[in-house]
């Protein structure tokens, strides 16, 4: 064990992240576990000195010095102890030195698998806390394959110097939306767990948060914070209904989301696949919330229960299918969006 040793330790330090004292405590844990391989009768009395001054790391038997050998693993005679200490007595202990290179081929073995254990642990907690820290964020990924029989699709996703595969699952895909090896696309770190195979990083094409961090980089007024989203409601590859309010009296919320020309909208629209989004102006009466979240259907009037979150909506018959939309849709993204179960009515049928 000399100084290429820990030379060696400072190049997995600088290319691969793991401190150099992990590593330290994981060879000495692979030498303690090599040398009981062997010798498992000398229970714990191997002693690891590790000198990074010196760059020498050094391995003793810790050996009782008795009057008779009981146990010749981990006791020896005072005539035999003078060879190593000079003021060796009975009852005192004396240090034996182990040569690492007389380790037997199974015990060098166990060392190396206890080492490269420690490197895949060290790499896969490095991984874990990298993605960790992009939850509930968009990574940019590679499709690396795509298995036609269950249509889960394996993603390449990277941050940082950091690369991991994450599984998009079909219910995670966006309906319609054909993917293919080498593609790139945008993906929602949901989640991310500790596995045994290593970090478990949950994505989607589906989830609202996706919908919201794409406004985030395509609006500067939303990632400044003067633009708030203030709720989303998504059938993804279909519809997004999307509630935006302006701290700034001079800014239009709405304005600031489509963007010149609609280039901004259309941007995110395109990343989705072509799925439609509504742009809502959010507002503290729920009247005027639930009457433009209706859009692009106008109602005429909207009127609260006095129990529970729930309204009744007239709107004109000539755009009740409007309202209601296909299969329903626009009505249920509405109240997904205001938090309120909506009753539609036409006008014709208004008797109140």
């Amino acid at each position: 064990m000399n100084a290429d040793f820990f030379t060696a330790l400072d190049d997995i330090e600088r290319e691969k992240g793991i401190s150099k004292a992990y590593m330290l405590e994981k060879i000495t844990q692979a030498l303690l576990a090599a040398y009981k391989k062997d010798n498992p009768a000398c229970m714990d009395n191997v002693v690891i000195n590790m000198d990074e001054e010196k760059k020498r790391i050094d391995m003793y038997l810790r050996m009782e010095v008795v009057e008779e050998v009981e146990n010749p693993a981990t006791q020896m005679l005072l005539e035999t102890a003078y060879n190593y200490s000079k003021r060796a007595k009975v009852g005192s202990f004396v240090e034996v030195p182990i040569e690492t290179k007389k380790f037997g081929r199974i015990a060098a073995q166990a060392a190396k698998q206890v080492i490269i254990q420690g490197i895949r642990e060290a790499e896969r907690g490095i991984i874990f806390d990298e993605f960790t820290s992009k939850e509930q964020e968009i990574l940019t990924g590679i499709v690396s394959r795509v298995e036609p029989r269950t249509g889960s699709v394996s993603i390449k996703i990277s941050s940082n110097s950091e690369y991991t595969e994450a599984m998009l699952s079909p219910n995670e895909q966006i309906k319609g939306e054909k993917l293919v090896e080498g593609q790139m696309i945008k993906v929602f770190v949901v989640e991310v767990r500790k596995s045994t195979r290593g970090p478990q990083v949950l994505i989607s094409r589906t989830h609202p948060g996706l919908v919201k961090r794409l406004f985030e980089i395509e609006v500067p007024e939303i990632f400044d914070g003067i633009v708030e989203i203030k709720s989303i409601a998504r059938e993804a590859g279909s519809r997004t209904k999307i509630a935006v309010w302006s701290n700034d009296s001079d800014i239009d919320p709405i304005g600031a989301c489509v963007g010149p020309k609609g280039g901004r909208v259309a941007g995110i629209v395109d990343e989705l696949g072509g799925e439609k989004i509504d742009i809502i102006k959010y507002s503290e009466q729920p009247e005027e919330f639930i009457a433009a979240a209706l859009s692009p259907a106008e109602a005429v009037t909207v009127t609260m229960s006095d129990e529970g979150k729930s309204c009744r909506v007239i709107v004109p018959d000539s755009q009740l299918s409007l309202a209601i939309g296909k299969e329903g849709q626009n009505v249920r993204l509405a109240a997904k969006l205001t938090g309120y179960k909506i009753d539609i009515k036409p006008e014709s049928e208004d008797n109140d």
